[in-house]
């Protein structure tokens, strides 16, 4: 049951790395934002790495072909979500935004069972689906709350995209070594990192250089949120290599109220009375689908 607390530190070093990600959103736009994680967390990706497979006697390299898939697939994949995340939150709140990304819990839960074969109880699926109402409920537009046009469909789309690069990367560092999880995970998380970051930066140099310019302007800020990044990506994937996916999001959701937390101190976001009650209810439903 290693994996739970591993989860919880991913989610926080995540809520963390969505709100850095956010401060530097507003010249360089989502995707010069979502190039911030890669460019600046390949660095610390490959120091966490180096450190992870030197400290693991015994680790063996297996990079065969599904590893090399699996990794392109979720690297592409997760490029798109991350995207898709903060245009949500832009055109939301923070933590409105992180409470419509976590829509990936049932879509991990699906994929997962779908293309992956991962077997989870009857408890999880009912967690799963409780946690889903909650944060339906969590996500539903009152009071003060502005929902811009596309917030909700780039909300959930980065749940489903999330939870489908989530379970490609489970893939790679199983097909890695699977004796080896945690050195497993972070060198998956290198290389996951530098194809995003070559892509990623390829494609804004011909499209748009001037977020790249804008990505550097800010470099103080990005370190901190390639830090952040590297570390959470590090944690979820050594997570997922000891349990499937749906059981780490369903502990991930504890990522909600640290996101509602951040949101309230860093950007004066209120959750109301009612958003507090369906957040408890989605509690709930974590518990049931970690146990299950």
């Amino acid at each position: 049951m290693i994996w739970i607390p591993i989860t919880i530190a991913a989610a926080a070093l995540q809520v963390a790395r969505n709100a850095a990600q956010r401060s530097v959103m507003g010249g360089a736009g989502p995707w010069g934002a979502t190039l911030v994680r890669f460019l600046f967390g390949l660095p610390f990706a490959t120091v966490f790495a180096a450190i992870a497979w030197w400290a693991t006697p015994g680790a063996q390299a297996h990079p065969t072909t599904w590893f090399w898939l699996a990794c392109a697939a979720g690297a592409g994949l997760q490029i798109a979500a991350t995207a898709a995340l903060l245009t949500a939150m832009q055109r939301s709140t923070f933590a409105l935004g992180t409470a419509m990304q976590q829509s990936g819990l049932p879509f991990a839960l699906v994929w997962g069972a779908l293309l992956f074969g991962d077997h989870v109880g009857p408890m999880a699926w009912i967690g799963g689906l409780v946690v889903t109402l909650g944060l339906a409920a969590l996500s539903w537009p009152r009071g003060e709350v502005v929902l811009r046009r596309g917030a909700v469909l780039a909300g959930l789309g980065s749940g489903a995209i999330f939870a489908l690069s989530a379970n490609c990367f489970r893939q790679a560092s199983l097909a890695f070594d699977p004796g080896h999880p945690v050195a497993s995970a972070f060198v998956t998380v290198m290389i996951v990192q530098a194809i995003q970051t070559v892509t990623l930066t390829s494609v804004l140099a011909v499209r748009n250089p001037a977020a790249i310019a804008a990505v550097v302007a800010v470099w103080r800020q990005s370190l901190g949120a390639g830090f952040c990044g590297a570390a959470a990506s590090g944690l979820w994937f050594t997570a997922m290599a000891l349990s499937p996916v749906g059981p780490v999001r369903a502990v991930g959701v504890v990522e909600m109220p640290i996101a509602a937390l951040a949101g309230r101190r860093l950007f004066s976001e209120r959750l109301t009375r009612l958003q507090i009650v369906a957040g408890v209810v989605t509690a709930l439903g974590v518990v049931m689908a970690a146990l299950g």
